[in-house]
């Protein structure tokens, strides 16, 4: 009789080990992504530290940046990343529909961000304040549009992953994933912060 149940056992052991190890990789393979990321945006910031006060004789953060629309980008940001947090709640409470419907608010905030940024630019380009302007805006042009380029890949992230979930549920696999997508947002939104105090505010308070 034992003979028979052993065997038995030890496949549904080395299934959930294999499990664990699986989710342990997943996981970390994408720590060590956010960290390579810190690095990228580390390296833009001191860029920006370095040529950020190079004008060339041409429009400042106090003649380009418009604080008022600055902030709120960064309330649209910083909603989402709440309203990421409830679908997370509603994930941990196998409630698939709240889910998705916190998800589909968050990528609406997320659209709104990425859209007030294209405003933006295109405003500031609009007044002959393009990227080959000055180092400055060299410098502030590639900075805030690898986070922008980075919110864009999340809201694509998030629709693929919001069809993936209404075809197979609460999977381990979807959970695993929507886990991975939180902690990059709430990584760009601490990104963000950077950006908003470092560049638009001690710009303009310079």
């Amino acid at each position: 009789m034992s003979n028979h149940i052993t065997p038995a056992v030890n496949d549904q052991a080395f299934y959930l080990t294999e499990e664990h190890h699986v989710e342990n990789g997943t996981m970390l393979g994408f720590w060590i992504y956010l960290m390579s990321d810190c690095l990228i945006f580390a390296c833009l910031f001191a860029m920006f530290g370095v040529l950020g006060g190079n004008y060339a004789a041409g429009p400042g953060p106090k003649d380009l940046f418009d604080l008022d629309l600055v902030a709120v980008n960064t309330t649209m940001l910083l909603l989402s990343s709440i309203t990421y947090g409830f679908a997370m709640l509603e994930m941990a409470r196998n409630r698939k529909g709240a889910t998705l419907a916190w998800l589909a608010i968050t990528g609406c905030f997320g659209l709104a961000f990425v859209g007030i940024e294209l405003t933006e630019f295109h405003h500031m380009i609009a007044e002959g304040a393009g990227p080959q302007r000055s180092a400055f805006l060299s410098s502030f042009f590639t900075l805030v549009g690898t986070h922008g380029l980075h919110v864009s890949f999340g809201i694509l992230w998030l629709i693929t992953l919001m069809v993936q979930l209404t075809q197979r549920g609460f999977t381990v696999e979807m959970r695993r994933r929507l886990n991975c997508l939180s902690l990059f947002w709430h990584f760009l939104d601490l990104i963000w912060i950077g950006v908003f105090t470092f560049v638009y505010l001690m710009g303009v308070l310079r």
